[in-house]
């Protein structure tokens, strides 16, 4: 049975395992590799995507429940508030190893969404569970809130 989506703005299609993550599809069967494996059990957010718009954690997300929906990945993240998270990820060099960024980047673009102008606590409940183990949290904030500001001038 094959399971049609959207990816990154395309039609989409895997057919095999419904109960395939969504994760080993990107990765394994769409050669969209900037979607990391962390952990597998959805506490590290290495491999978060946008599922309709939304934060997703791909790893235990099965491909069968994204039919006719929307996917995004790190390669197809475009628009102000993506294009002011990424400048600012770079502007102020947040990663080290970058192992964590995709899913770091993900849930920023994820979190500008829904709170355009984030407090601490909201960046820190909205990017939580997503794990650096490189410790640049300081950096990713900031990084937070300086595309909240060049997203909110773009407007």
């Amino acid at each position: 049975m094959a399971t049609e989506f959207t990816l990154n703005g395309a039609p989409a299609r895997f057919e095999g395992d419904p109960d395939t993550p969504l994760l080993w599809v990107l990765r394994d069967h769409l050669n969209l590799t900037g979607t990391k494996y962390g952990c597998g059990i959805a506490q590290c957010g290495a491999c978060t995507v946008h599922l309709d718009g939304k934060n997703r954690r791909s790893c235990v997300t099965p491909i069968s429940t994204v039919a006719g929906r929307s996917v995004t990945t790190i390669e197809g993240a475009t628009g102000k508030t993506a294009e002011a998270v990424k400048a600012a990820w770079v502007a102020i060099d947040v990663p080290q190893c970058g192992f964590c960024q995709s899913g770091q980047v993900m849930s920023a673009i994820g979190l500008l969404a829904a709170k355009p102008n984030p407090t601490d606590a909201d960046i820190d409940h909205g990017m939580a569970g997503n794990i650096c183990r490189c410790a640049t949290y300081v950096r990713i904030r900031q990084a937070i809130k300086d595309a909240a500001k060049t997203a909110g001038a773009a407007a």
